[in-house]
């Protein structure tokens, strides 16, 4: 036995969890690290580590680190590899991220997991030697046989590649310098193995066991190249006879040698489109039609205009993925965390996909739902289908639909048309090459209608689960399976839609953004979007809560986010500006007298004021002095408010009540205004109002004239006929705006309540719903 001491990692290790590879003794991995414990240890423990310890981690396998510290650790896998990190680069797009080069140098065990914040650090014990392996007599005698069949295997598998490559001659190289016991750690990383067998390669801690497991591994690798070797030789001999034929026929016809190379290549492509044919996993219908063509093209003279649209027919059937489908992911809680993170609000949506998914995980041959997203604009329906597609791991193709007025868009042209082709969902999943991604079916409320077909009837067949099973398209003529694709429509309205398609979609309704979800949205995705575009950090520029609010309320009157996401944009393009003129002012600065220089820039320094964004000194601020957006600036950057909070102005006299009106914005407050002078007794009503209004009016003064003594409302003269010597003018403000509606009932009631009592209506209570001639309030 050495009188050397064995060479020892530290007892305690930080852990560095890995999901995508096996880091195994002796060789060398890159991987990615975005998630939170693992980027704390990097930024902790590699990049402010002085020591050669500091760079040795513990990497663990098979263990996905979880998104964020407040979820606890997974199991951990009991083996781990001591690593040492070589390199780290760190990047920020499209997240802030390191990639590690990390060193495997011996296996260990945990024994106990010390702390799991804000890094996990676990107490391990070695189970490698460093220095050399044993070389004991008892050892040798029972590995000897297992490591000279490991090492001839090794070299055979080494001799069968090209020596004259560097990297396979360093490999046999080390073959022979290497100690046998170190071989099998090596050679699993660097053959085609997957990770579960690495995974048990890794946890294979005696010599003997790892020997064992990993010749046969050996044994596919080399089976896997002598087959390889073998189809190069047959394809390496026929290109051989193709090129002893070729030449025979091209001296037999000299004059026309160009015109028979094409045709040769024509004869080729005909060829390789049959071997796909027949390799295709089409169903047999579709197959027989493929079969039949094909023979009618091998018969057809090029020169005939049918010759090029039997061909594109035939490799658009041979592209479509008939049989070819991505795999789910269906993990609930990681699907949930991915809605949050995307999208803030949405509860419904977010609920329905997660019962998808649930569903899903019970029976896996659910047929996609038929889903259609109805709301305002800018609420955010067309990413909430993107982030969908994320969710299930599935690809995503967008049909914008928005204006068409053609059948043949959908269904596709008959072939008998010149110029025909297929309809949008077939190129789509030709386009996407699986036969289950997600369809998002935009603005489908604005199908038109013309002389070419209605293309909503079209759909009638597509979103269907009973039928689209068997959809036929027009161009192929065939049967092709959709019932596994996952169709989301999105509409504005409801009112557009034919019945009989509205009818089978499941209607799930987006509302419009509260003021508190919309300061969320802002300061969670807008402003780090629109300071990503702008070229623009935190350190440059701040946005207070209070700013977005005066925004929302001020400038923006929606119930999406675009027009708020606009005012951001040129809140920054202001701020931008100011950094490049005070970066530019600084570059002029550093080339002038250095002295002179930083007295002026100390000058500039203690003159800014950052809460005024047009201010004559320079903004060009250092990162901990960042410009800040007030109230003030926002008067510079947008202007004067576009919108007044006028609520409490407007009720300080009786006969004024505020009533709420629906709009596809998503609403807004609307007033109405009375008032009595002496006439005899007509009832004036003005604000282009819709015949419904007009109803609701004459009931409203009708229950006020039969309840006027129970409520003590009387006229100017002190009479409780309301109309008696008395002509009442009932005005809706914004009068060029067309309004129609049984809901401004109560709301008119109110108002000539508060005009005959002299009483004033509360500022700070809206109304909405339909009055009866009883008096009782119906909902809208």
């Amino acid at each position: 036995m050495s009188s050397v001491s064995p060479i020892q990692i530290p007892s305690r290790l930080p852990l560095l969890l890995t999901h995508e590879g096996v880091l195994l003794p002796g060789s060398t991995m890159r991987t990615s690290v975005d998630s939170a414990r693992n980027l704390q240890l990097v930024r902790s423990r590699l990049l402010k580590g002085t020591s050669l310890q500091s760079t040795i981690l513990g990497v663990i396998p098979n263990t996905p680190d979880p998104a964020s510290d407040a979820q606890d650790l997974p199991p951990l896998h009991r083996i781990g590899t001591a690593a040492l990190a070589v390199q780290v680069v760190g990047s920020n797009w499209p997240k802030p991220h390191y990639t590690l080069l990390i060193t495997g140098l011996c296996r260990f065990q945990i024994v106990q997991v010390l702390k799991e914040k804000p890094y996990p650090v676990a107490e391990v014990e070695q189970l490698d030697r460093l220095e050399e392996f044993p070389n004991t007599c008892k050892t040798r005698e029972e590995l000897g046989e297992l490591s000279e069949q490991f090492y001839k295997y090794a070299v055979q598998l080494v001799e069968m590649l090209d020596m004259s490559v560097p990297a396979v001659a360093k490999l046999r190289r080390l073959l022979d310098s290497l100690p046998r016991e170190a071989l099998p750690d090596i050679l699993t990383s660097i053959i085609r193995t997957s990770n579960k067998e690495k995974l048990q390669i890794l946890d294979a801690v005696s010599l003997e066991e790892r020997f064992k497991m990993t010749i046969p591994l050996l044994v596919r690798q080399i089976e896997g190249l002598k087959l390889l070797q073998k189809t190069r030789k047959h394809k390496q001999d026929d290109d051989k006879r193709v090129i002893a034929i070729r030449p025979i026929r091209r001296i037999t016809h000299i004059p026309g040698a160009l015109e028979d190379e094409d045709e040769d290549e024509d004869h080729d492509d005909i060829v390789m489109l049959e071997k796909k044919i027949r390799t295709s996993s089409m169903p047999e219908q579709a197959h027989k039609v493929c079969v039949k063509e094909i023979k009618r093209l091998k018969k057809m003279p090029q020169s005939m205009p049918e010759y090029a649209l039997t061909r594109n027919y035939l490799e658009l059937m041979v592209e479509l993925p008939w049989n070819k489908s991505t795999t789910d992911r269906l993990d609930i809680r990681a699907a949930r965390i991915l809605l949050d993170n995307d999208h803030y609000a949405m509860e419904k949506l977010k609920k329905r996909v997660l019962e998808y998914l649930a569903v899903r995980q019970l029976k896996n041959n659910l047929k996609g739902p038929i889903l259609c997203f109805v709301g305002p604009p800018g609420v955010g329906k067309t990413s909430v289908g993107r982030s969908v597609a994320k969710t299930l791991g599935r690809e995503f193709h967008r049909i914008a639909l928005g204006g068409v007025c053609d059948q043949s868009d959908i269904r596709g042209h008959r072939r008998t048309y010149v110029g025909s082709m297929p309809g949008r969902i077939i190129n789509g999943l030709k386009t996407v090459g699986v036969n289950n991604p997600v369809f998002l079916l935009d603005e489908v409320d604005k199908l038109g209608k013309s002389l070419q077909g209605d293309p909503a009837a079209a759909l009638l067949e597509v979103l269907d689960p009973e039928q689209n099973h068997n959809f036929t398209d027009h161009y192929l003529n065939v049967a092709f399976d959709l019932s596994q694709v996952l169709f989301i429509a999105t509409a504005n309205t409801t009112a557009t839609i034919p019945p009989a398609l509205l009818d089978r979609m499941e209607i799930i309704q987006v509302p419009g953004y509260t003021q508190e979800e919309k300061i969320e949205i802002a300061h969670r995705h807008l402003i780090p979007k629109q300071l990503e575009q702008h070229g623009l950090t935190p350190q440059q520029i701040q946005i207070p809560q209070v700013t977005t609010l005066d925004i929302i309320t001020r400038y923006t009157r929606e119930a999406g986010v675009r027009s708020l996401d606009r005012k951001f944009g040129a809140i920054c393009r202001a701020v931008a500006v100011k950094v490049a003129e005070g970066q530019h002012k600084e570059a002029k600065l550093d080339h002038s007298d250095v002295a002179e220089g930083e007295g002026c820039k100390e000058h500039i320094l203690e003159d800014a004021k950052p809460e005024s964004i047009n201010d004559a000194t320079d903004l060009a601020l250092p990162p901990e002095m960042p410009i800040l957006i007030d109230f003030h600036a926002l008067k510079d950057i947008l202007g004067p408010p576009m919108y007044e909070m006028e609520v409490s102005e407007r009720l300080s006299q009786p006969g004024v009540a505020i009533g709420l009106a629906w709009t596809p914005l998503g609403g807004e407050i609307m007033f109405v205004e009375a008032s009595r002078m002496d006439g005899e007794g007509q009832l004036t009503l003005t604000g282009q109002l819709g015949d419904v209004m007009k109803e609701s009016a004459h009931l409203a003064i009708s229950w006020l004239r039969s309840n006027a003594k129970k409520y003590h409302l009387t006229n100017a003269s002190g009479n409780f006929d309301l109309l008696d010597n008395t002509d009442i003018h009932l005005h809706f403000p914004a009068g060029a705006v067309t309004k129609d509606g049984p809901s401004a009932g109560v709301t008119i009631v109110t108002c000539l309540a508060s005009l005959f009592s002299g009483r004033l209506v509360r500022s700070d209570v809206a109304m909405t719903g339909e009055i009866t001639l009883r008096g009782l309030v119906l909902p809208d």
